[in-house]
This record gives C-alpha cells, structure tokens and sequence, in this order.
C-alpha cells in the first residue's frame, strides 16, 4: 500500500463519520419534534434506511431551520434546568436569613454566641 491508498481510506473514514453524525443528529431531530406525526417520523425513518444519503440530503434541505431551531431550543432549557439545579442545591438564602436562623439557634440555646458571631460572619462575607 502507498501513500495516496492511505490517504483514501482516511478520507473514505471521514466521510464515513460526517455521515454518521449527520444521520444521529436528524435522528434526534425527528425524535424531539413534538409537531411531526409518529406515522411521518416513521416515514422519514424508513427513507433513511433505504436511500440513505438521499434521504440525509433532503432532510437537512426541508426541515434545517425547525432542526436548527429545536436544537437551540433544547440547549437553552438543558441550560435552564442545570441553573435551576445549581441554584436548589447551592441554597439561596439571603445573609439577612441566615443571620436570622442563626439568631433563632442562639435564642433556643443550640449555640452560643462565639458561635452566633461566627455564622453572623460567614454570612456577611
């Protein structure tokens, strides 16, 4: 094998790759289209078994901005749910809440006051 042979095949291999990840991404677009029929994603579906390429070609020509668009969609509520996420489990309370939290332990004698101060501080830093 030479040189050029190699070069072939990596390009063959990329090709290969591109198509790949084109063919999964139209696969998660029809899945995540809530507008489209189940009879019609199935109709695309079996399209893309037969005549693949074809089928990849006329997808991304017809429906490309709804699949950019759902793709946008679904990036902006992933973002939405992992704030919403961090924020539950980051605790949001205020300093002025925990100082009153604090004062409550204080006044119900589950800490003293070093300690009282002590959470009084790291509340306000």
């Amino acid at each position: 094998m030479d040189f050029w042979h190699w070069v072939l095949i990596l390009l063959w291999w990329f090709l290969f790759f591109a198509y790949l990840v084109i063919l999964f991404q139209i696969l998660g677009d029809l899945f995540r289209d809530s507008a489209t029929s189940g009879w019609l994603k199935a109709v695309w579906i079996v399209f893309l078994i037969v005549f693949p390429f074809l089928t990849a070609l006329v997808y991304v020509i017809a429906r490309g901005t709804g699949m950019a668009e759902r793709q946008a969609a679904s990036m902006q509520q992933a973002k939405a749910d992992t704030d919403s996420y961090i924020r539950s489990v980051a605790g949001s309370k205020s300093a002025a809440e925990q100082i009153a939290d604090a004062k409550a332990l204080l006044d119900s004698g589950a800490i003293d006051a070093n300690e009282f101060a002590t959470l009084k501080a790291k509340a306000l830093a």
